[in-house]
């Protein structure tokens, strides 16, 4: 009765903690999931969750097939890798282009795992700031650009990750700081503090700034925690990732808000030339940051390969 699935979507509501989530995690509709669920507590007659305000908790039964589900999991995977390397020589090297700057809150231990698991592939990250990331790649000066999605080409291979939430990030004596969100016109006459990237990459610029008619004077920054400095010292306001600025909000070091009713939005792709992705390892690249940001970064929504939120 228990199969590789249904351990697969044990361990995807365990990271999650939501059926949703974990359902867009396994490909699988959010009814479909319960009623895998529901067949494995009929078959052994046993309940596997409790539900509680903070989500699903496991029961003890629930976590004994989820310890299994961990440890079998993780076995096949690994024999899996070994199958690839009986084909062939899998050496090579991944070096990794970083378009939004804050993903180095989140791919340190995507990369510590993947160095775990492909021990014989050497792992680099391109620095500096690019104005055309995706060149690297023609140029043959870099694998894999991480980074909002790109005009379909014929030579590109572009893997979906997961759709965030940016957020304005200001002071805590900031004259906005009673607003629940806020719209462009709140924004005249704020200086915006960004990374050194070209106003067409960034977010609120393009998706709201500039169809209201409104142009901020702007000052840059290249670390994340700079940024930071300068908002808590009201020197301006910025737009950033909700994980990005988690830490700093939680800590009262700055207030976040969120713009307009909707929230504005975004989405990061792993895009590579498909020349190289169709090497072993890539794959295996993707399947580590989806599952690594499912699990650590919260508010986030995994992409399904057509690029919608599940």
């Amino acid at each position: 009765m228990l199969e590789l699935r249904h351990l697969r979507s044990l361990i995807a509501i365990a990271d999650s903690g939501k059926l949703v989530a974990a359902a867009e995690r396994v490909h699988l509709s959010q009814s479909a999931l319960s009623h895998q669920i529901r067949d494995i507590e009929a078959h052994y007659e046993v309940s596997l969750f409790e539900r509680t305000r903070q989500g699903l908790r496991f029961t003890a039964a629930g976590e004994r097939l989820l310890a299994l589900g961990r440890e079998t999991i993780a076995a096949v995977s690994a024999a899996e890798r070994d199958l690839v390397r009986l084909k062939g020589d899998t050496r090579g090297e991944l070096r990794i282009v970083l378009e939004c700057h804050t993903c180095f809150d989140w791919l340190m231990p995507v990369m510590d795992e993947f160095r775990r698991r492909w021990p014989e592939v050497e792992v680099d990250l391109v620095a500096g700031f690019h104005a055309d990331p995706l060149r690297l790649l023609s140029d043959g000066k870099a694998d894999v650009v991480i980074g909002s999605k790109p005009a379909k080409r014929r030579n590109l291979h572009i893997a979906p990750l997961f759709r965030f939430e940016i957020l304005v990030v200001m002071a805590n004596e900031h004259r906005l700081r009673n607003k629940r969100r806020v719209a462009a016109d709140d924004l005249r006459d704020e200086t915006l503090i960004t990374y050194p990237v070209p106003e067409a990459r960034i977010d609120l610029i393009r998706e709201v700034l500039e169809p209201a008619g409104i142009k901020l004077e702007r000052r840059t920054a290249e670390l994340t925690i700079a940024v930071m400095q300068l908002v808590a010292s009201r020197r301006g306001i910025a737009a950033l990732p909700n994980w990005g600025v988690k830490n700093y909000v939680d800590h009262d070091y700055v207030l976040a808000k969120r713009v307009g009713t909707q929230g504005l939005w975004s989405e990061l792709y792993a895009v590579a030339a498909k020349g190289f992705a169709s090497r072993p390892y890539f794959d295996d690249f993707v399947t580590i940051v989806r599952d690594t940001c499912a699990a650590q970064l919260d508010g986030i929504e995994l992409l399904t390969a057509q690029g919608e939120a599940g």
